[in-house]
């Protein structure tokens, strides 16, 4: 049932993005903006669904394989899109994007995050699949299992490897490139996804752990949106 919810989430933002393309090329603000968002929302959900197939046997590897697989998919169906704010500062730093494409595309991000929550949030509670029972009650399911430093610094250091990766495999051919970029999340998930669920999208992160960016705001933006915003601009700035 996980897998039809997250191949359906898939098939409709191909559809919405296929219908933005044809009817709002000549605005390109709100086209940008609902591209952004659509696609964002596409990842939020599933690993929103992911989130829940943790403890699914044998652990960790279905998790981890679905983590490969949906990475793939996400890459060759996103084209295009970042889905990341940390991605969405490089072309600001560089000038190649605008101020105000940048920061809406980063809006769109946001907005997509809190969408893909709510949604699957009121999927969750229809309790359809056996992963959806009690999704509801867990509240704050902090996936911070280490001290707030150490947290920071994985977050940090995963950002410039993944940012870094990305910068280095712009001259791969895209359809090796879409498993090379998999691969190293893969395995970065599997490096400190049980210190810090190894994030590394502020966007994700809200989408994901929103409740905890209530309670603990000022650790929890630290962790997951200055310490990766701030990999990226280490990576601009040595390159």
């Amino acid at each position: 049932s996980s897998l039809l919810l997250m191949s359906g989430v898939v098939v409709t933002v191909g559809l919405c993005r296929r219908l933005a393309r044809r009817r709002l090329r000549s605005r390109p603000l709100l086209f940008a903006f609902l591209v952004e968002m659509f696609s964002t929302f596409q990842i939020c959900a599933c690993t929103n669904e992911l989130s829940l197939l943790g403890n699914v046997e044998p652990k960790p590897h279905t998790a981890l394989t679905l983590t490969y697989g949906f990475t793939v998919l996400h890459g060759l169906t996103l084209a295009g899109s970042v889905c990341n704010p940390c991605g969405t500062l490089q072309p600001m730093w560089g000038g190649g994007t605008s101020p105000t494409m940048g920061a809406l595309k980063i809006a769109a991000q946001f907005v997509a995050a809190l969408l893909a929550r709510v949604v699957m949030h009121f999927i969750w509670s229809l309790e359809v699949a056996e992963p959806h029972l009690g999704a509801l009650s867990q509240g704050c399911s902090s996936p911070m299992q280490t001290t707030e430093m150490q947290a920071f610094c994985i977050e940090l250091l995963f950002s410039v490897v993944f940012q870094l990766a990305v910068l280095r495999a712009e001259s791969v051919n895209p359809k090796y490139r879409v498993h090379l970029i998999a691969l190293l999340i893969t395995m970065l998930v599997y490096a400190g996804g049980n210190l810090t669920g190894a994030i590394f999208n502020p966007a994700l992160a809200f989408s994901l752990h929103a409740d905890c960016f209530y309670d603990k705001f000022l650790s929890y933006s630290l962790v997951y949106w200055i310490a990766p915003c701030l990999g990226k601009f280490l990576i601009l700035y040595v390159f």
